[in-house]
């Protein structure tokens, strides 16, 4: 088997906060966690970027379904210090982007078929371990 391949997609993500693990106990065992937490995901993203989250999110779904162990997919939040960086590695300014083995870059959701093209054809040219 060969080693698996790098798929990092750099989206703007849904967020939460929360407590610090005591405190997060705390409040689930007083039943007041799980709706704020909901709540805040409901509304972290305005709706033109939670449906775009929701398209990588079912691209992401069906890579896994095709390619299972082949690939190692890594989503980073584009609004984090890591999506930051990685966005200015690879020259990413529009999102969401889809970086294949470190090499070869995809932006935008209507690019998520020319990413899933590219990551067949970097399997397939592969070498297989023995």
């Amino acid at each position: 088997m060969s080693k698996p391949l790098l798929v990092e997609i750099i989206a703007y993500a849904p967020t939460a906060f929360y407590h610090c693990t005591h405190c997060e106990i705390a409040w689930q065992e007083m039943g007041k966690s799980g709706r704020v937490h909901e709540e805040q995901l409901e509304n972290s993203l305005p709706e033109d970027l939670a449906h775009e989250y929701q398209e990588v999110s079912d691209w992401v779904r069906e890579m896994f379904r095709v390619y299972c162990d082949g690939i190692i997919l890594k989503v980073i939040d584009a609004a984090s210090i890591e999506g930051f960086y990685k966005s200015l590695k690879y020259n990413a300014r529009r999102y969401p982007a889809v970086i294949v083995n470190g090499k070869s870059r995809f932006t935008g959701s209507q690019k998520l078929a020319s990413a899933s093209e590219e990551i067949a054809t970097q399997l397939a040219n592969q070498p297989v371990e023995a």
